[in-house]
């Protein structure tokens, strides 16, 4: 059976960006302790917590509650995906250095001019922010964006990704926010020491970081939320007075976690779990799992593959709710 038979066509479901809407993100007293701290002592915050619980989200919560507050903060975080091969200069700029060479070596009457290598170099997410926040460094290059100094939120993800040394590397970067772009005569770009910059990295704890590292940074561990606190998450979701804003479906949610013995789902397979529900007309009354019709049990065990994310789990789940 379809599991979205009857439904119009052209819904689509919903995009990354609609659960992650910052303005339905809900921060308990502690987070916004740990945010307050980090912002009154310029450090960055270190976020650690299963993945799917909320880590990357607070950093566009945090964008766009600035935002709110100061418009001369970006509404979006910019961000820097780490990766296994990630180098700490790779936080402020790439050079294409083969693009630059064959630009160099192009015969053409249409550019007599020399290639110059700052065309070549393109500004990664601290980079990008300490240019935004002084348009006088940068009034002359390609980087300028506007006479009017902004300020942002960086955001460093999956920093555990990184090789050993890159956390102790980005911390001195961090300090001195100030980069210099060797390949284009050793071009420099300090930050206008009256705007701000605030840092966040997220770590699925997936190895251990540097003492030192841990030391310079507010660190906060996100809990994985209880289930009042997934409620409220669903009613900002669904909206309150939803047919999908009920303890059954969250009461069931649980109860899968519990069972599965990898990788135990989180909030944002939750969300995504009722969205797909709400998309598939699941619900026309309040649910009874112990009594379920054979069209309710058919959407269900499409439905679980968002939750399961194994062979074995998958298979488990149905076994034991089917």
């Amino acid at each position: 059976m379809d599991l979205f038979s009857g439904i119009n066509s052209k819904i689509q479901l919903p995009s990354t960006l609609d659960f992650m809407d910052p303005g339905s993100y809900i921060m308990n007293p502690d987070l916004v302790a740990a945010v307050n701290i980090a912002l009154a002592s310029g450090q960055p915050l270190l976020l650690t917590g299963e993945p799917g619980t909320g880590k990357t989200q607070l950093a566009y919560k945090l964008a766009y509650e600035l935002h709110q507050e100061n418009s001369a903060f970006l509404e979006f975080p910019l961000i820097f995906n780490t990766k296994t091969s990630s180098v700490s200069r790779e936080l402020f700029y790439t050079y294409d250095a083969l693009g630059h060479f064959q630009a160099s070596n192009m015969k053409s009457s249409e550019q007599p001019a020399p290639v110059k290598a700052i065309d070549h170099i393109k500004l990664q997410a601290l980079g990008k922010a300490i240019a935004l926040s002084s348009p006088n460094e940068t009034r002359d290059t390609p980087f300028y964006d506007g006479p009017h100094p902004q300020n942002s939120v960086v955001l460093i993800d999956e920093i555990d990704k990184a090789p050993r040394d890159f956390p102790n590397d980005i911390l001195h970067e961090i300090d001195q926010q100030e980069f210099i772009l060797a390949e284009a005569d050793h071009f420099s770009i300090r930050k206008n020491p009256m705007s701000r910059i605030v840092v966040i990295m997220t770590s699925n704890s997936e190895k251990n970081l540097p003492d030192a590292f841990l030391r310079r940074c507010i660190f906060y561990h996100i809990e994985f939320p209880s289930k009042k606190e997934l409620m409220q998450i669903i009613q900002m979701k669904v909206g309150k007075h939803s047919i999908y804003e009920q303890e059954q479906l969250v009461d069931h949610f649980l109860d899968i976690r519990r069972e599965i013995k990898k990788k135990k789902p989180a909030t944002a397979e939750l969300i995504t779990w009722i969205k797909i529900l709400e998309l598939g007309n699941f619900l026309n009354e309040r649910i009874d799992f112990h009594n379920l019709s054979e069209q309710q049990k058919n959407t269900l065990r499409m439905s679980y593959s968002v939750i399961a994310k194994n062979k074995e789990d998958l298979q488990l789940i149905k076994k034991i709710f089917l």
